[in-house]
């Protein structure tokens, strides 16, 4: 463990090193460039994390990130309100959103079944879904899961539970195999990505 000359700078290293993929080397790099900056910009940084952590919500439709109750996405009218998108995660809503390809509603999941983890369909918003399918005229569901093991297991749940209970059945489709088995869809190019959600097909 670093023996560091400041408290001050100490704690900091402790609270940057606890970020995902931020080491204790990383975490004191980050701490020492931000002294170098003027107080301003230290001070900037620090309000924007205290606002993100304040202000933002999840819509209750979808469980998108917003900043009001009803995201931007859910609210535009201009999007296809028959079709929805199911992906894991908010990162997941913000790559397929830059391939410019799809133009309907999403489904943030809040993860994958994960027996190993704890992580059951009693975890994730797999029942607000199946809700938004039974109440809305609801036409495609696509499955933009990762092609991992979780994420298929959490996808033929899906499929099951959609096809065994709605009255009016809509057509699940999943994403074209141009994303690499076992790749997590938020390191998947653009182009890729656009390209499997216009070729996507029937979930079998």
């Amino acid at each position: 463990m670093e023996e560091f000359s400041s408290t001050l700078l100490e704690n900091a290293v402790n609270e940057l090193s606890r970020l995902p993929g931020i080491g204790r080397k990383t975490a004191l790099r980050l701490a020492l460039y931000i002294l170098r900056r003027d107080e301003r910009e230290a001070n900037s940084l620090g309000q924007s994390i205290i606002d993100l952590r304040k202000g933002i919500k999840y819509c209750h439709i979808c469980h998108n990130i917003s900043e009001t109750d009803t995201c931007p996405i859910c609210a535009d009218t201009r999007r296809d309100s028959t079709t929805i998108c199911v992906v894991e995660n908010v990162r997941d809503v913000l790559s397929i959103e830059r391939t410019g390809r799809f133009t309907g509603l999403y489904h943030v999941l809040g993860g994958v079944i994960s027996p190993i983890d704890g992580i059951g369909p009693d975890r994730l918003e797999i029942a607000s879904l199946a809700q938004r399918v039974a109440e809305q005229d609801i036409r495609e569901v696509i499955l933009a899961l990762s092609p991992t093991m979780e994420g298929d297991t959490t996808a033929y749940y899906i499929y099951r539970l959609l096809t065994g209970s709605a009255d009016a059945k809509p057509t699940i489709t999943r994403l074209a195999r141009g994303v690499a088995v076992g790749n997590e869809l938020e390191y998947t190019d653009e182009l890729t990505l656009g390209r499997s959600i216009i070729d996507r097909r029937p979930f079998e």
